[in-house]
């Protein structure tokens, strides 16, 4: 049954991508949307059969094939279902379900509607084959597929040359990740002779050092290939271009799909990383200040999609900060709740600008709320959830990375300042966010202002539903401090057993009502964020633009995003084309093309010398050969 979870978006991957041209858009939309739900439904089953199954049972594996053979070295294709890789497949294929659907009508009548979906579909084959793997290497097909498809659909336009760079962007800078990915495999094989998990993590638990070096950097270059893919820093710089592509491949690619493959990784190497102390702490300090630096950016970002994606990357590093202290349910979690209201905020905003004819840029946006009145709710009610507002989900997942960023044995309260200050920043750009767009006088221009509608229901829906699973998403994981069972953790507990008892042993975790005390101050730094929002977008509205003068340079800085793509193309891009031209010119034109030129010119000397023999004339013909009878007569009479 696990294979029939890849082979239905092959299925629409074969046929839209070999007849899609020949087919209707509808009979390529179903067959496309089909497949996925197909897929989602096959996920649902073998979640419920794994449900029956006692805890410490809860494992299906299914061998497909042999990949590779090569005397004793053997890789089958096979696939794993665990509560992780269940989880995942649920998120992916059930949030990549309700974007294909409401792609159906944003892409309605673009001329690659096939190719969209072909790459669609592609893009949920190569992820579901990232968390179904039962191995690095299997691992690593779907994580270099999901490279390869956020290529092709962020540079889906590829007619214009700003998303066709964006495309290639994101696909080298992801490399860049990827090869520290790379040898990281190449050490844990010659480590343990395996890239089974099974096997690899049945060695592991022998290891009774703490930071021994092997593990240390296994677990960093892996963590190298997630910084690409999840966008930390310093790799970060492709995904606030990868807006170029289609909205709903923004929304897939930060809710359900890419993005999150780098989390799943490090949580699925949990007892690998529980023996590099060392490892963790470096995993959890690079996604606190990559929270930090992504949220205020995305303070003075103008284009909707643009303060989305950095609201993407500040959260992923709230899920590095859960896993680097240790809490993988709790990171695991956030990466589900996110998924929900990631992807309403990229499909609300996809709505705003359907309704507006192609505007991103809020600031000719306002009093849409009339408008959109479907719309408007369901992002209003992603922006409370992200803000973690209370009883919504983004609540239950923050918070509780938050408290254990303070109380883990691996936490500490730098951490959790820096956190919550991400949370309270988080809060006031994603309500002035909603006040620039919804609230105060009409910016729109006046081309745009006559077209100004609701999208259709085949748009709405799937926001709807993802306004319910926003609120509601986050009641399976409240913890036992609020009232709740924690029935998420419970569930995950069996795969992190034997981390969470690696990490226990190395120090105390914090109990006590100093819980109730921070998930106070979280909320009152949060409401505080949305009440600055309301004064300086509502209120005052002229207070933005007094700021922006008072602050003068710092504002430039944040609203340039710290310069570091400029400084990149200094520092990096500049100076490797410089070498390149350097050896373009020493080894291509003067060596190699020398070489081959000079071969031919050597040649052609030759055959122009030769030529001139070949006169046409008998006489000369006669003549030589003459000379070549008594040179011949010579050099007999006379040797």
């Amino acid at each position: 049954m696990l294979g029939l979870i890849l082979f239905f978006p092959l299925i629409g991957v074969l046929i839209n991508g070999l007849f899609g041209k020949k087919l209707s858009d509808r009979f390529v939309s179903g067959i496309a949307c089909g497949s996925i739900g197909a897929s989602f439904a096959v996920v649902a089953w073998e979640f419920f059969v794994l449900l029956s199954r006692t805890p410490d049972n809860r494992l299906i594996w299914q061998g497909l094939f042999i990949w590779m053979q090569s005397g004793t070295f053997t890789v089958p294709f096979a696939l794993q279902f665990d509560q992780l890789s269940a989880v995942m497949a649920l998120i992916v294929s059930g949030v990549s379900f309700i974007i294909h659907i409401y792609s159906v009508g944003y892409m309605h009548g673009d001329r690659g509607y096939a190719r969209y979906f072909t790459y669609l579909n592609l893009f949920v084959l190569m992820m579901l084959t990232l968390v179904l793997a039962d191995s690095y290497i299997v691992m690593f097909i779907g994580w270099e597929g999901v490279g390869l498809c956020s290529y092709l659909l962020i540079g889906f336009w590829y007619e214009d040359d700003e998303k066709a760079t964006a495309g290639k962007k994101a696909f080298i800078v992801n490399r860049i990740g990827d090869f520290g990915f790379l040898i990281g495999m190449f050490l844990l094989f010659k480590r343990f002779g395996s890239l089974e998990y099974s096997s690899v993590f049945k060695q592991v638990e022998g290891i009774q050092m703490l930071n021994d070096p092997t593990i240390v950097a296994i677990t960093l270059l892996l963590f190298i290939g997630a910084v690409g893919k999840s966008a930390q820093i310093p790799l970060y710089v492709w995904l606030p271009d990868a807006m170029a592509g289609p909205t709903p491949v923004s929304a897939l690619i930060h809710a359900a799909t890419m993005v999150t493959a780098g989390v799943y990784m490090v949580a699925r190497s949990n007892l690998l990383y529980a023996l590099a102390p060392i490892s963790m702490v470096i995993v959890a300090g690079v996604g606190v200040f990559t929270v930090l630096y992504a949220a205020t950016i995305g303070i003075a970002q103008q284009d909707i999609k643009k303060v989305l994606a950095y609201s993407t990357i500040s959260q992923l590093g709230y899920m590095f900060l859960a896993v680097g202290v240790g809490a993988f349910s709790a990171g695991i979690f956030h990466l589900m709740t996110h998924a929900f209201f990631k992807a309403l905020l990229f499909l609300g905003a996809g709505s705003v600008i359907h309704s507006l004819s192609g505007e991103q840029n809020m600031l000719n946006m306002g009093g849409l709320r009339k408008h959109l009145p479907i719309t408007f709710p369901c992002l209003f009610i992603a922006a409370l959830t992200i803000s973690g507002m209370p009883l919504l989900s983004g609540f239950f997942s923050k918070d509780e990375i938050l408290w254990y960023a303070y109380a883990s044995p691996l936490g500490n309260l730098v951490l959790w300042i820096i956190g919550t200050v991400g949370a309270g920043i988080t809060a006031f750009y994603m309500f002035r966010l909603v006040f620039l767009t919804f609230f105060g006088a009409s910016r729109v221009k006046s081309e745009a202002a006559a077209h100004i509608h609701e999208s259709p229901r085949v748009m709405t829906i799937p926001l709807i539903i993802l306004a319910v699973l926003s609120v509601i998403g986050g009641y399976i994981g409240v913890p036992a401090s609020l009232g709740g069972k924690n029935h998420f953790e419970h569930f995950l507990s069996p795969v992190f057993e034997k981390a969470n008892a690696v990490i226990n042993a190395s120090g105390e975790a914090v109990y006590g009502s100093i819980e109730y005390i921070l998930i106070a101050a979280v909320f009152g730094i949060a409401l505080a964020g949305f009440i600055l929002a309301y004064r300086m977008y509502i209120a005052k509205p002229d207070a933005p633009r007094k700021a922006a003068e008072k602050l003068g340079v710092v504002y430039r800085i944040v609203a340039n995003k710290y310069y570091v793509d400029e400084l990149y193309d200094e520092i990096i891009v500049k100076p490797f084309y410089w070498v390149s031209d350097i050896f373009w010119k020493l080894f291509d034109i003067r060596i190699i093309d020398g070489a081959v030129n000079g071969t031919a010119a050597v040649f052609r000397g030759m055959g122009q010398g030769l030529r001139r023999i070949q006169t046409g004339y008998v006489q000369e013909y006669i003549v030589m050969f003459l000379i070549g009878v008594i040179s011949i007569f010579a050099v007999l009479l006379f040797r």
